[in-house]
């Protein structure tokens, strides 16, 4: 997914967030595949300044292993498809 907003960004010529960590992959059919071990990769992306991750959709359910600690310095903000993933990184509208 990571790489998907990345060739996106250069494509509209519009820079990604700051601080701004995308989660989440993307199998060769086009379906968004959930992140394994959310908290651990949030805990690496918050030590690392992280500010706002991207998370596919099927990842709120496993939000409840988050620690309260990660919560409150980084932002989630889920996705459910590539479009929608581009526009939030992007910041378009």
């Amino acid at each position: 997914m990571a790489f998907f907003v990345a060739v996106y960004s250069v494509l509209r010529k519009a820079s990604a967030q700051p601080g701004l960590l995308v989660l989440g992959g993307l199998s060769i059919q086009g379906n968004i595949k959930p992140v394994r071990s959310l908290m651990d990769q949030l805990q690496v992306a918050m030590d690392n300044g992280a500010k706002l991750a991207l998370l596919p959709i099927e990842n709120e359910r496993s939000f409840s292993d988050v620690s309260a600690e990660v919560l409150e310095n980084v932002d989630p903000v889920f996705y459910g498809d590539l479009r929608q993933t581009a526009f939030k990184a992007l910041r378009l509208t």
